[in-house]
Order: C-alpha cells, then structure tokens, then sequence
C-alpha cells in the first residue's frame, strides 16, 4: 500500500471545514488544472484527469467533524482511497490532512508516485487558500 499525504493548519473551526470538505460540489475548487468535465453532486464526483484517466469518486465514509472517505465509484486503473482528515488544533483552527491510499505495483508506483503526491500538495495548499 503506497500512502501519499499532506497537512496544513487552517484558521477555521473543524465543523467549517468538515462541512466544506463534506460537500464533493467544493471540491472542484481544490483540482488543479489538468482536471475537466468535472461533474459533481454532494456525495459523488467525476471528472477527467488531462493525459491520464477519467475518474469517478462516491463519499464511502463520513465521520462527523474527524473524516471524509471516498472511493472509487466506477472501474479505476488501480484500489485507491482518498481521505481527508480533520482535527482542532485549537477553537479556531483546524488541522487537515489528505492521504491518498493506493494499491500500486513497481511500475505503476514509479509513475503515479509524483503526480499523486503533486495533486495531494496541490489540495492541501488550495484549502489553506479557500479557508485560511
């Protein structure tokens, strides 16, 4: 199991940013630019990655105001799970973190490795810029 993650502290409460990350709609905000035909309802999104593969995710998993699960709704080129955790830091803070959890072999690793953790990075840095 190859695990791709990153953190930031957000100056929100943990219930703002669970509640924006609870919604797949806000999302989009947070791809980068080599994502299109984005299409999303609150639990399910689909949307296509330039040059690589179309994707579709469902929210699996919701734990109120700790975590975010979403999983592949549709066939996927390999197992992977997406998870946004949530936790106060403090009244008024928020740390979150995105891990990415996917079943890659050699190959695969060596390939996906850099633009998963670059998409991971690019998530994170965008909610810290969405929410502060």
């Amino acid at each position: 199991m190859t695990v791709i993650q990153n953190s930031t502290l957000i100056s929100k409460p943990v219930e703002e940013v669970y509640n924006f990350l609870s919604d797949l709609n806000n999302h989009e905000q947070l791809m980068p630019d080599n994502i299109y035909n984005w299409v999303s309802t609150a639990d399910e999104a689909s949307f296509t990655i330039k040059n690589m593969a179309k994707l579709a995710l469902r929210i699996s998993q919701r734990i109120e105001n700790k975590e975010l699960v979403s999983v592949p709704s549709e066939e996927a080129p390999f197992a992977i799970t997406l998870r946004w955790k949530v936790e106060p830091a403090s009244e008024t803070t928020t740390t979150a973190t995105f891990l990415i959890e996917a079943e890659l072999n050699m190959m695969m690793k060596m390939m996906a490795s850099g633009p998963l953790q670059k998409l991971v990075d690019h998530q994170v840095s965008k909610l810290k810029e969405i929410l502060g």
